[in-house]
């Protein structure tokens, strides 16, 4: 199951990174680290059910769908990947522990288990990189054309974790930057019904994140980690309504930015 082709993807296989309305006229740029659960043909099935590889654990569910109907609402751009994070984690630094997962949770991950450094390269190199290349030509255009820029990374997150509850609805991450992050937590907080975590139930930061540190961060650019809970998106109608409160939010929360 460890032994990896000289090339992992083969003809037929979904690509590693799809783009949605690319001509977007929005200044947002929208990213999706984790919104699909494809796996490559070569690596089977990793060694989990098929139950397993429809959980939280491969993928954030609703991510995709929602970015959809986002990227919609505000003429955006969708970046997103679309092979399991439990291949290799888009926003992992390869090479870290947590890049391509032996456990997801309390799942053993068989297939992810005595990779060789050329497993894990192809990985890297027909996955990882072709998702943050195009995320990186994106940028490099709006850049030179003088366009506004404004990353936003969307992902979910499970409504239990290790068998405790989480009382958050959304939550807003970042990690040198609050600025966005906070104007949106505060316009989320207004509206009385939702729970909204700041910098929970996770935390950007650049051993564990790469999106926003390496292409926010190191850029200056303006930008947010929006997390959703996923019984909230899991179907049409919730990723419709939080696409409806995101497209009314963010513009308002860039709006109203100060100068960094």
């Amino acid at each position: 199951m460890n032994k990896t082709p000289k090339n992992l993807l083969v003809t037929g296989e979904p690509a590693p990174v799809t783009v949605d309305n690319p001509d977007g006229k929005s200044p947002f740029l929208l990213v999706a680290d984790h919104a699909g659960n494809a796996l490559p043909r070569a690596l089977g099935t990793l060694g989990i059910t098929a139950a397993e590889r429809v959980r939280h654990i491969a993928w954030d569910i609703g991510i995709a769908g929602l970015g959809r109907l986002l990227s919609n609402a505000l003429d955006a751009p969708f970046i997103w990947q679309n092979y399991s994070r439990l291949v290799i984690d888009c926003n992992r630094p390869p090479g870290t522990p947590t890049s391509i997962a032996e456990i997801s949770e309390l799942t053993p991950i068989p297939g992810n288990v005595g990779l060789s450094e050329a497993s894990r390269e192809a990985r890297a190199r027909e996955i990882f990189w072709p998702y943050h290349e195009r995320i990186e030509a994106e940028l490099d255009r709006r850049r030179q054309a003088g366009l506004p820029l404004v990353l936003i990374s969307l992902h979910s997150f499970t409504p239990v974790f290790k068998g405790e509850a989480r009382p958050w609805h959304a939550a807003v991450l970042y990690n040198r930057d609050p600025r966005l992050a906070g104007r949106l937590k505060t316009l989320l907080n207004a509206e009385k019904e939702f729970t909204i975590g700041d910098n929970a139930p996770y935390a950007v930061t650049d051993a564990t994140d790469y999106t926003i540190p390496v292409h926010a961060e190191r850029r200056g650019l303006d930008h947010v980690l929006i997390e959703i809970r996923q019984d909230l998106i899991s179907d049409e109608n919730g990723q419709r309504a939080w696409s409806e409160r995101l497209a009314r939010m963010l513009p308002q929360a860039y709006r109203e930015l100060e100068p960094a």
